[in-house]
């Protein structure tokens, strides 16, 4: 797993200027790529990568080269991991390929060498990278089929910079952070337009898609989408099917010349991949599979019910990593940590913009932390919700016949009247000309004109695959930014089995009818994994990843909320509303009330302060 950037630029010679540029560039992503460094440079190409070497460490370094005759064929900055690379290796081997590494970085090189351009189809893996072809003074810039990667562009007038994050692009002098009306109701409406990457000139290369920069300009090409298959097995034939996907799935991705461990939450999901991680590694006479949960200081004492979370994790993590005998580690996290301002920091600068999480944030931050002292690799159970209808909202009529992004709804339902949201305490002038509900009710319809139905679908099949698409393509990318860039903060890597893109299409073509057979949620996946878990584990309610209950953490929150509101120079003064802000800072108002309204208003002021952000208004 890696970082990567560039500079292509068809009006000058790069091998003799912009070097401390692509350099600074490069060493943006020293996070992402703390084991080594590299760039490469040609006439009218230069590229950066920073690597964390997980599959031939000696052998695997980039950026990296085919030559041939001492001339350069093509250039590879490449960040992933591809599972399917020995199968290519040896199909291009047959087609008389020669290969210096065992890495799969050089199958990626040498599959553009043998199929241009449609190599990423052949692909299985989760990855984005950019290619440099100096014969046709040709860049491409691919990104997997789910998204798991991120990857940035911003088009100059003389062609393209591009990076994994936008602290990349930010470190060229073209490049300025900047951020309108329209980027900010992308920060805030939780929507996830593809391709809209919050800053003005930046975008994010759309997940299955292909760029070609060329000296006549930019284009792209999809090689991906989801499509509405007829599907012919029968409920038996599917159960089987999934099994069989998710069990070649794990095997593939446990593929690694580093510490690997599984990420335990005690549900469903994180369970059934920790099982078959350890059937794996059992049945190649490896040794037992390492797990990691994640608990709060004190949350026996505070853990309370509520209507996202009916019972605390750790419990069921215990149990799950007793049955398929893991080596069984938790981490603990304390509210101090979680709200201090280094922490709140950190997580700021894997983003780059602030995303509201909050204590999800800084929690996952922290336990990436923790785990990376142990190990490199993580699988995680991210996707499964999404893929299979985990979420409590696909089961709920009101939420269903919504004419909203259901995760939105189901927010909503679940505040109730007179609760406080995000945006509470942000000014009425400036909600006013967000807008965010019509914002939303835009991307929603723009979202709904592209699900695939099959034929002759009824209107309740019609309903669940829209919602099964929303999910898939706006959702879940969210939640994978969020782990991408938290991990990669931390220097490990996290792979996420659910995403492989052939159990995506197999279950998403499946009626929903088959997703719900037992009543409940992710019906097909319990099915399919219910003979490796405990009961009381393939039995459990979907319960979202833990956050604190501790009251000592808004109340520490109050704290910074009450210094932002005593320095009106402060950048982020200006975004609130000096009303909400008093009555969110009266001795008879619960902090917990205003948790994420105060969480929001303290990343909005950390950004603009230290980004230097220019909003447009």
């Amino acid at each position: 797993m890696c970082g990567i950037t560039g500079w292509v630029s068809f009006d000058r010679d790069l091998t003799t200027t912009g070097h401390a540029v692509l350099d600074a560039m490069t060493a943006t992503m020293a996070c992402r790529g703390p084991d080594a460094g590299g760039v490469h440079r040609e006439r009218h190409a230069a590229l950066g990568h920073r690597r964390l070497a997980v599959i031939d460490i000696e052998g695997g370094a980039q950026p990296m080269a085919a030559e041939q005759d001492g001339r350069t064929l093509a250039v590879l900055s490449y960040s992933g991991e591809v599972y399917n690379h020995r199968e290519l290796r040896a199909e291009l081997e047959l087609a008389g390929h020669r290969f210096r590494t065992r890495s799969d970085t050089e199958v990626v090189l040498r599959a553009y060498l043998q199929w241009g351009e449609h190599l990423a189809e052949r692909l299985n893996g989760m990855f984005a990278f950019a290619l440099w072809d100096p014969r046709a003074e040709e860049l491409l810039l691919v990104r997997d089929r789910m998204g798991v990667k991120p990857l940035f562009y911003h088009r100059t007038p003389d062609g393209v910079l591009f990076g994994s994050e936008p602290k990349a692009l930010f470190a060229h002098p073209l490049v300025r952070p900047e951020v309108d009306l329209d980027g900010l109701r992308e920060l805030l409406s939780f929507a996830k337009t593809p391709g809209h990457a919050v800053y003005r000139g930046i975008h994010e290369v759309v997940p299955g898609q292909v760029v070609h920069v060329r000296r006549e300009g930019l284009t792209a090409r999809r090689y991906w989408a989801l499509e509405a298959r007829e599907h012919t097995d029968d409920l038996p034939q599917t159960v089987a099917t999934v099994r069989e996907l998710l069990t070649d799935t794990v095997r593939r991705q446990l593929i690694s010349d580093v510490p690997l461990c599984s990420l335990l939450s005690g549900g469903l999901d994180s369970s059934a991949v920790t099982a078959l991680a350890a059937l794996a590694l059992r049945e190649s006479g490896q040794g037992p599979v390492r797990s990691f949960a994640v608990d709060y200081t004190g949350q026996s004492e505070h853990f309370r019910a509520d209507a996202l979370r009916d019972t605390p994790d750790g419990p069921y993590a215990r149990l799950v990593a007793e049955h398929v005998g893991a080596d069984h580690r938790v981490v603990e996290l304390d509210s101090a940590a979680l709200a201090a301002g280094p922490t709140r920091a950190g997580v700021l600068r894997a983003w780059d913009y602030p995303m509201g999480f909050g204590a999800l944030d800084t929690s996952m931050l922290l336990l990436f932390r923790a785990v990376r002292e142990q190990s490199t690799v993580a699988l995680s159970g991210e996707s499964a919700d999404e893929l299979f209808g985990g979420y409590r909202w696909f089961h709920q009529p009101e939420v269903v016949a919504a004419d909203d992004f259901p995760w939105l709804a189901a927010m909503t339902q679940l505040a109730g009247p007179g609760s406080l949201g995000p945006t509470a305490l942000l000014s009425p002038d400036l909600l006013t000309a967000l807008d965010l509900d019509g914002y939303r009710a835009d991307r929603y319809r723009q979202a709904l004109a592209e699900v695939p139905h099959p034929d002759g679908a009824d209107p309740v099949e019609r309903r669940m695959r829209e919602l099964s698409y929303l999910h898939l393509s706006r959702f879940v990318r969210i939640l994978l930014d969020r782990k991408d860039r938290l991990s990669m903060a931390s220097g490990l890597e996290v792979r996420v089995p659910f995403c492989d893109h052939r159990l995506v299409e197999y279950v998403f073509s499946a009626p929903w009818r088959m997703k719900s057979f037992d009543g409940r949620e992710k019906s097909l996946l319990r099915a399919a994994v219910r003979d490796l878990l405990p009961a009381a584990v393939a039995d459990r309610v979907k319960s979202p990843y833990p956050t604190t209950q501790d009251p000592g953490y808004p109340l520490a929150l109050r704290a910074g909320l009450t210094e932002l509101a005593a320095d009106p120079g402060a950048p982020g003064f200006e975004l609130l509303d000096p009303k909400a802000v008093v009555a969110a800072l009266r001795a008879d108002t619960d902090p917990q009330a205003v948790r994420q309204g105060t969480e929001l208003a303290l990343e909005l002021d950390a950004w603009l302060t230290k980004y230097h952000v220019a909003l447009m208004l």
